[in-house]
């Protein structure tokens, strides 16, 4: 079982992670990487690294063929599969074993066990596992499931019988909603997962989302290592991940734990994984699935524990035993994560893609940062549009949430819309500070999260956008600038336009002077470089990150990201009236349904296009009512930003 060379078939920030243990462990490390990620941070933190396919995940990072061949060609004799991807594919265990190279991961049984929503629910229910009331069962034929989810009673979630991450998954609370709710849950579930298998469950309302972490060696020791509370979630997907739970009690620890590692008893589980429940208002809690892999938010366990998971996996997979017994296992002070996307709050959470123009990790005793990108590069539809982890430590719950926003606020992102601000906002929510947190949280609190709303930009936001303008148009960017003569510029941020005069100052004595409107600004500079400016506006010291792409300027004081476009040269532009009625694709990605047809009379708001981006279905609507005069595109089409997809004739 001994090996020396671990190949990690994944990308990104797992990957990072999963090469810096290895390596200090003193293991040889080879990274894979496709077309898309030929200069990622991965490629070039492993040892070596070997190009596996195209920027398709289907043929790279799903490929069991050529992840096997590429292990072979460098003589990895392990190989970790991270999460997503592979990692939870019997096959791909089973192929590993097959070419005798060691799975850093459960033996293929066990994840063939878990990896059915439905059998693992049977074999729960068997071990005596509390269970959510449902329906697990092998007619699979929809007008049948609608019967048995009434049966049930609503409201009533629809889940994917395989995969993970909310994809395909719905929660119905009317009963003309079900058929065609399964009709989509299975169709998302099928081009995720290459299975359309559902089962039906009783939906617990606003229960917390709670799971143990577990670990079993090869040699029948299994323990749990607290829990992790992922009740803040959004389309079933985790927003933010803490340990420990803010409700539990030792008691009921012990209660959920012991069942925890029942579960992976029930199946001789090896390895890390994860068993995820539902906890109600009154205490009781029920199994929902084992994720049979390391999971994205397994820091904020290291990090209240002190152990490095992937190093237990490593010692695992070599045939060592546990290192800890279940008494010497403690808890210490509280953790807390969220993921940073390249995503749109203010639409829908619209995921982006594009270049990273600037990408600066926050730095702190307490803080970590676990990342897989760089200034310069690229977030793809290929994959996932997550930017990084961030997580704090804090002696006590309300000490980690303010590191954490305060750390979040520290991290600069320019290039790409993205969710800081709406984390840190999240974070000093006071029901979020008070623990009164739930699968239902960002619902009931969505109209107190101002980042949802368009941000209405200030004066000084021109007034700076200005300065960092004429300040980069300086020769050899020099603050002495007596010989420049007053610019005039013409600003573009969201919806608004301003005029804005930019006066140098006559010698450095003298503050720079922005007007926008009536207003005047004095500002004092006393750095600017590598995207850096810090300034004096009336005896106040601040400091903003910007960066400069495509004719506009980023800038980020802490709060996110605002841009601002030179329009100083631009022709003048006429409102196209006709875009009302056309459907533009928000994003690179596949067009796997069209739900109209030429001559359709369709109303506003009405779903006519279904296109798949970084693992997610979004509908694309109709922006008013009408009939459809020209659709552009055909099925399984990749389309691109901002291409013209369908026109309707407004009524």
């Amino acid at each position: 079982m001994s090996f020396t060379k671990v190949l990690i078939a994944n990308r990104g920030e797992i990957a990072c992670r999963v090469i810096r243990t290895a390596k200090q462990l003193g293991y040889h490390t080879v990274a894979v990487y496709s077309d898309a990620d030929c200069n990622a941070p991965h490629t070039q933190l492993a040892d070596e690294a070997i190009h596996i396919g195209e920027s398709n995940v289907s043929a790279s990072y799903l490929s069991i063929d050529k992840i096997i061949a590429a292990a072979k060609t460098t003589g990895a004799d392990a190989i970790h599969p991270g999460y997503g991807f592979l990692s939870e594919n019997e096959d791909f265990a089973a192929a590993c074993a097959n070419n005798q190279i060691t799975f850093i991961g459960p033996p293929a049984n066990a994840i063939y066990a878990m990896g059915s929503k439905r059998q693992a629910k049977i074999m729960m229910l068997k071990a005596g596992v509390p269970c959510v009331p449902g329906y697990e069962g092998d007619n699979q034929d929809e007008q049948f499931l609608a019967a048995q989810a009434e049966k049930i009673g609503l409201p009533v979630m629809i889940k994917a019988s395989a995969g993970g991450g909310g994809r395909g998954m719905r929660c119905v609370t009317q009963a003309s909603e079900l058929l065609a709710s399964i009709r989509t849950a299975r169709s998302e579930a099928q081009n995720a997962f290459g299975s359309g298998e559902l089962i039906l469950e009783k939906a617990v309302i606003n229960p917390r989302h709670v799971e143990i972490q577990v670990f079993a060696d090869q040699h029948g020791n299994c323990v749990y290592l607290g829990e992790r509370d992922c009740s803040i979630q959004r389309r079933h997907q985790k927003v933010v991940e803490e340990a420990p739970c803010p409700v539990m009690t030792p008691e009921l620890r012990q209660a959920m734990g012991e069942a925890a590692v029942a579960a992976a008893k029930a199946v001789n589980y090896v390895g890390a994984g994860t068993v995820e429940f539902l906890l109600d208002n009154q205490g009781e809690f029920y199994f929902l699935e084992m994720n049979t892999r390391l999971q994205v938010e397994h820091p904020v366990t290291e990090l209240i524990t002190g152990q490095d998971l992937v190093a237990w996996q490593l010692r695992v997979a070599a045939g060592e035993p546990l290192p800890l017994r279940q008494e010497q296992i403690q808890l210490n002070g509280h953790a807390i994560e969220v993921r940073l996307y390249a995503e749109d709050p203010q639409f829908n959470y619209l995921p982006q893609t594009g270049k990273i123009l600037r990408w600066q990790a926050a730095t702190g005793a307490q803080v970590r940062i676990d990342d897989g990108v760089q200034t310069g590069g690229e977030v793809s539809p290929f994959y996932d549009p997550m930017i990084a982890k961030v997580i704090a430590w804090g002696a006590t719950r309300q000490e980690a949430a303010r590191v954490l926003a305060k750390a979040v606020e520290d991290s600069v992102l320019l290039g790409l819309s993205n969710n800081k601000a709406y984390l840190a906002q999240l974070l000093r929510h006071p029901a979020f500070i008070a623990g009164d947190t739930h699968t239902g949280f960002l619902t009931q609190h969505e109209a107190d999260l101002t980042t949802l709303r368009p941000y209405q930009p200030q004066a000084l936001d021109f007034a700076l956008a200005g300065l960092v303008l004429a300040l980069n148009s300086t020769p050899n960017q020099r603050l002495q600038t007596a010989t420049l003569p007053a610019k005039f510029l013409l600003l573009t941020i969201g919806e608004q336009k301003q005029h804005v005069q930019v006066t140098a100052p006559l010698h450095s004595q003298q503050p720079w002077l922005l007007q926008v409107n009536e207003q005047t600004f004095a500002i004092d500079i006393y750095q600017n470089n590598n995207g850096l400016l810090r300034y004096v506006i009336n005896g106040h010291r601040r400091q903003l990150n910007y960066a400069l792409a495509n004719n506009s300027v980023y800038l980020d004081a802490g709060q996110g990201q605002l841009v601002a476009r030179d329009d100083t040269h631009s022709p003048p532009q006429t409102a196209d009236a006709a875009s009302q009625n056309k459907i533009l694709a928000p994003m690179d990605g596949l067009l796997v349904n069209i739900l109209a047809k030429v001559g359709d009379t369709v109303s506003a708001g009405q779903t006519l296009l279904l296109l798949e981006a970084m693992k997610i279905e979004h509908p694309l609507k109709a922006p008013c009512a009408g009939v459809v005069k020209e659709i552009l595109v055909h099925e399984k089409q990749q389309v691109k930003k901002r291409q013209l997809l369908l026109v309707i004739e407004p009524s």
